[in-house]
């Protein structure tokens, strides 16, 4: 009878190995260290475990890395750093007008915020605030993978205007259902780009080239990079609510966005031209949701979750009257010039404002101006 029970046992335990091994499996598992050879930095975006992913459109390759910064912390306490262009500076050893601040990320564990900064010859660094201390993290030798972009914008591609286009290699990023999705333009005829690449990365990459009305255009766009982008829950389904320059509002349904399709997005608002979104994030308060956007030519806007589920149809007629609105409305929040947003945790959001006096400040605002 013991022999009975004996196997069943043996493999009780062997089970029991196998699941324990699954348990402490890491995204970070199959990670090299030494320098990544960053070149550039114009995104970041955080994933599981405290893992940075870093866009580097000038190599038009996406880094993960590990930031050794995985405690869990609830929630944030509020902070304001005045002259806050210059304190960075000075742990370069330099001046305020030879740094460039690219982006901005909140660790959603720690809370720590992360920021990405190109001094005067276009170096890029990365800083790092826990609390009120400000610190430089080193790239030079870390723990990270990467993944090359497929079907870059060609590094010499320029728009009508003159201006280097391969910065918008990769326009900006996020991290969904085990994902990293980056906004940006390839090298095909219809270069706006949305990939989905995922994480641990290995070779597989999925691309969805995009198309969209501009009503403030007066034409379809298949040539304009997302600027901003969020993943969000509109009447039961995912959806890709982006923004581009002169700040239409599209969304995309998520299970569209597949390898080798052309989609087609819903113009839901134009939000006024003459402007460039920057940041977009959602909150909520009291059970109701909420977008936030920062923009390059206006104030902060918020955008009821609600009113985007309202909105059946899809712009269609041109919108020529310069920085008219139309479609889904929105409230413009008393924050101008704000340079990078982020949500710092369920109640707080942190962003970078250039004031009226050229002051830069970091500060916090919590959901009471929701």
């Amino acid at each position: 009878m013991k022999k009975l029970y004996v196997i069943p046992a043996l493999a009780l335990i062997a089970l029991l190995a196998i699941s324990a091994t699954k348990n402490t499996t890491s995204y970070t598992d199959n990670f090299i260290s030494g320098d990544p050879g960053v070149q550039s930095i114009n995104a970041l975006t955080f994933g599981p475990e405290g893992i940075l992913f870093i866009g580097d459109s000038k190599s038009a390759t996406v880094f993960a890395v590990d930031t050794k910064d995985a405690q869990n912390n609830a929630s944030a306490s509020a902070v304001r750093m005045r002259n806050f262009d210059a304190k960075l500076a000075e742990k370069l050893g330099t001046e305020a007008s030879n740094i460039r601040i690219t982006d901005m990320a909140v660790n959603p564990l720690s809370k720590n915020i992360y920021l990405s900064v190109h001094n005067a010859d276009g170096t890029p660094l990365l800083f790092r605030l826990k609390g009120d201390q400000l610190e430089a993290v080193s790239l030079k030798d870390v723990s990270y993978s990467k993944a090359e972009i497929e079907n870059a914008v060609d590094a010499n591609k320029k728009d009508r205007r003159g201006r280097s286009q391969r910065v918008w290699a990769i326009a900006d990023m996020g991290f969904h259902n085990g994902k990293l999705m980056v906004s940006g333009l390839s090298n095909k005829e219809f270069s706006s780009t949305f990939r989905s690449i995922p994480f641990p990365f290995n070779k597989n990459q999925d691309h969805a080239s995009l198309e969209i009305y501009h009503a403030a255009h007066a034409q379809f766009e298949t040539f304009a990079p997302i600027k901003t982008f969020t993943v969000a829950n509109i009447k039961g389904k995912e959806q890709l609510v982006a923004s581009y320059t002169c700040t239409p509002l599209v969304l995309f349904p998520m299970d569209q966005l597949k390898n080798g399709k052309h989609v087609k997005g819903r113009t839901v608002a134009e939000l006024g031209a003459g402007n460039s979104p920057l940041d977009i994030i959602s909150m909520e308060k009291d059970g109701k949701s909420f977008f936030v956007m920062s923009n390059t030519n206006r104030a902060v806007m918020k955008v009821r979750y609600t009113d985007v589920e309202k909105f059946e149809g899809t712009l269609t007629e041109p919108v020529r009257e310069l920085g008219k609105t139309e479609g889904v409305p929105y409230v413009s929040l008393p924050m101008v010039n704000v340079l990078q947003l982020d949500k710092l945790d369920d109640t707080q959001f942190v962003y970078i404002q250039r004031t009226s006096s050229g002051e830069m400040i970091l500060n916090t605002a919590n959901n009471r101006w929701l």
